[in-house]
């Protein structure tokens, strides 16, 4: 059994939160600097040079991508032969956030109740995902949402019948609805499977896996290039202003699902695809 203490977990939650923010995988760079020599557009193109001196400029300054510096949703992969001492591990989460945010100067955009409205002034609390792995590891993953993307995103309980191309439909239909609003060039994120709550979880999931990461599944992989070139067939462009770059990649996560059902979402992220993660 090894220990870990709930002030690290805060410590790392903090500077993940920080760091997700102000430094923008370079998956992502690589992925906007590939989609500038691809772009047929002036405007696409001239789109896509202010994204990379943006992801630049914050870089060297510390700070935020975007105004929109995301609701936090962390990943944890907490092993089985790991006791988190010295307080809750959600509350450590959770204070890290707080701290990360305040520390960072970050936009505070939590409500603390979907329906009053009033701001919880520190961008808490977050979104927690646990995931029970073997070992004794505790990897933490801090994904902050903006909500451009996130409204843009759909779920469709399909019909076994609607197969495949139900589901190239639901996705390419979803991305085309969304249009300007959810800041491309995008990445797509999409779950097929398991049940309602499961294939949402799936498609956020998808948004993790580097971009020019090919899917294990070859079937998955052709299907992703498929999907992508559809998308980027739409003609939204960069910034939804035109061109031949409106997602940089699609993303597929699967899992088993009932007999009468299949369940699709679609988690859709703008061009500041932020994570940061750390192993304590």
């Amino acid at each position: 059994m090894r220990t870990v203490s709930a002030d690290r977990i805060t410590e790392a939650v903090e500077r993940l939160c920080i760091n997700a923010n102000c430094d923008l995988n370079r998956d992502v760079e690589e992925a906007l600097v590939k989609a500038y020599g691809a772009e047929k557009s002036e405007i696409g193109r001239n789109v896509l040079k202010q994204l990379i001196e943006n992801a630049r400029l914050a870089r060297e300054k510390n700070m935020a991508i975007c105004q929109d510096t995301g609701m936090a949703v962390v990943f944890v992969e907490l092993g089985q032969d790991v006791q988190v001492t010295g307080g809750d591990i959600s509350e450590a989460i959770i204070e890290g956030v707080r701290r990360g945010y305040r520390k960072g100067c970050l936009r505070q955009s939590v409500v603390a109740d979907p329906i009053e409205r009033v701001n919880t002034g520190d961008n808490t609390p977050a979104v927690i995902h646990y995931e029970l792995v073997k070992g004794d590891r505790l990897k933490i993953c801090v994904a902050p949402k903006g909500f451009g993307s996130e409204n843009m995103s759909a779920l469709g309980m399909l019909k076994p019948s609607d197969g495949l191309e139900g589901v190239k439909r639901f996705v390419i239909d979803t991305v085309d609805a969304a249009g300007p609003n959810p800041c491309p060039p995008l990445l797509v994120g999409v779950g097929i499977g398991g049940t309602m709550e499961k294939a949402a979880l799936l498609a956020k999931k998808a948004l993790l896996r580097p971009i020019g990461e090919p899917n294990p599944r070859e079937s998955l992989d052709r299907l992703e290039k498929e999907l992508l070139s559809e998308i980027n067939r739409l003609g939204v462009g960069p910034a939804g202003l035109g061109g031949t770059v409106t997602a940089l990649a699609v993303h597929i996560e699967v899992f088993p699902t009932h007999i009468a059902g299949l369940p699709v979402a679609v988690n859709i992220s703008c061009h500041a695809i932020r994570h940061a993660e750390a192993e304590l």
